[in-house]
């Protein structure tokens, strides 16, 4: 298959790769997003498909993905909002080459940067996007059992701190640009400490497994120079009943649109006119 010159790599030579019988091939949003991952290391699962749910993106925007993986999160993002422009910084080698492999397969034009984002390429920093995601690592240097699998563990595991992270982001955003996140729930305090301002019309969604189960996980949006208070929304609640009770999906309607239909997750901010 002949390789779109979108797709084609942008960054220093590769020096990774996955081999074909260390892949599985998975698919997102009901199938329309079809992506290769490593059998071991990190493998996208709900978090990047609430992700791209949640930007308030239109036609035309431009779009960076800082730690961009595999490119699950992109790949969503731009099969629900066609027409955008999308860049993806990914530090690990061989995701990086996947994330390549996976928007040319999907036929996406998603341009994809071998970099670290406290280094970002110089036509990065040149230019101003409308909208820049992240899904941050989850845990903290220390804190838990460290993966069996370097690239996991990397994508999980904090070396850059979440302040950096959200001051990367908050560069690159053009004037009254959104920013968003989807991290831990117990990083919340931090992430809002590095977001105070410099951004306003935050807007926190906290995702919660089921009804009166504490959130794990929480969506946070932020507009660049904005003004806006701050906003807590209802939760986000992924399984119906109090506890699985059979085998089977038990995604509650809203989850299993957003999950399966390719729907959006409003935050406020896709509420907003522009």
């Amino acid at each position: 298959m002949r390789v779109p010159s979108w797709a084609i790599m942008t960054s220093p030579v590769l020096t990774e790769r996955f081999l074909p019988e260390d892949l599985t091939r998975d698919a997102f949003l009901g199938g329309r997003v079809q992506a290769l991952q490593p059998r071991r290391g990190y493998r996208a699962a709900m978090d990047p498909v609430l992700l791209a749910a949640a930007i308030p993106a239109r036609a035309g925007d431009r779009v960076l993905e800082l730690g961009c993986g595999a490119g699950v999160a992109s790949l969503c993002l731009a099969a629900r909002v066609p027409g955008l422009h999308i860049c993806g910084v990914e530090r690990q080698p061989a995701y990086a080459d996947l994330a390549r492999r996976n928007a040319a397969e999907n036929a996406t034009p998603l341009e994809v940067w071998e970099a670290d984002l406290t280094c970002l390429p110089l036509p990065l920093r040149a230019v101003g996007f409308d909208h820049v995601i992240a899904n941050p690592p989850y845990y903290s240097p220390g804190a838990g059992t460290a993966a069996d699998d370097p690239g996991r563990e990397a994508a999980l595991r904090e070396e850059t701190a979440l302040a950096t992270w959200a001051d990367v982001a908050l560069r690159r955003l053009r004037p009254m640009g959104w920013v968003t996140f989807i991290q831990a729930a117990d990083r919340l305090p931090g992430l809002l400490t590095a977001l105070e301002g410099r951004a306003g019309a935050v807007t926190v969604l906290p995702i919660s497994p089921r009804e009166g189960r504490p959130a794990r996980r929480v969506l946070v949006q932020a507009r660049k120079g904005a003004r806006s208070p701050f906003t807590l929304m209802a939760p986000l609640i992924l399984h119906d009943g109090p506890q699985h009770q059979e085998d089977g999906e038990s995604h509650t309607a809203q989850a299993r649109a957003i999950l399966r239909n390719a729907a959006a997750l409003p935050m406020g901010a896709q509420a907003k006119i522009r």
